[in-house]
């Protein structure tokens, strides 16, 4: 009988477990939640490195496994990009990202709606005979938006003791603002370059599996 509660299959569990914490301390209002958001999402994208070295290590890779992991990565980024959203589209202007502002919501619709397409798409092609195996192109979407989340998590309780403290009137503070803000532009623009090359690839990739309908 297979093992289910190998070390990376627990870690993913924790990872998953992980996520609603994450999300609801990103929303609370004081710099010490919004700080242990950043930290807390840090461990989590940082897990799944481990759990899959260790998987693959010691041949633990187990089907539950394999449908665990592809959920707590979705998770993860729900718990990051929609309180990000929700953050960022404050009225009261606090939410605003360096250089970007609000995060627009059509950069949800690219993420999410990869997404989707991709799990209907890799059920479809698993109905008619064929695996389709992630690509490198999706690991490299992964990584840079979980760049992305954590530097913008980062952010808002950086900002907020800069405020308490005066950092913000010091000259440091535009120094700080552009090398912040520069990482949360270049990361994002990257992911979500990746985000559609990935899903051009996918297709093109596995376009013999429409031959198979």
């Amino acid at each position: 009988m297979e093992r289910r509660f190998t070390l990376p299959n627990l870690i993913t569990l924790a990872r998953i477990l992980a996520c609603p914490v994450i999300a609801a301390l990103a929303l609370a209002p004081g710099v010490g939640a919004r700080f242990a958001a950043f930290v807390l999402f840090l461990a989590a994208a940082l897990s799944d490195l481990w759990d899959g070295y260790l998987a693959r290590k010691h041949d633990w890779v187990t089907d539950i496994g394999k449908l665990l992991d592809p959920l707590a990565d979705k998770l993860l980024l729900a718990a990051s990009f929609i309180p990000l959203w929700l953050i960022s589209n404050r009225p009261d202007g606090f939410g605003d990202l360096p250089f970007l502002g609000r995060l627009p919501v059509w950069v949800l619709i690219i993420i999410f709606g990869r997404e989707i397409f991709v799990t209907v798409f890799r059920q479809w092609a698993a109905s008619r005979g064929q695996v389709l195996a992630a690509g490198r192109s999706g690991k490299y979407k992964a990584l840079f938006q979980n760049f992305f989340a954590g530097g913008a998590l980062l952010w808002y309780p950086i900002r907020m003791w800069a405020e308490q403290s005066g950092w913000v009137d010091t000259a440091a503070w535009p120094v700080w603002y552009v090398i912040h803000g520069t990482w949360i532009i270049v990361t994002l623009f990257v992911a979500l370059l990746l985000t559609i090359t990935s899903m051009i690839s996918y297709i093109r990739s596995y376009r013999a599996v429409g031959e198979l309908a």
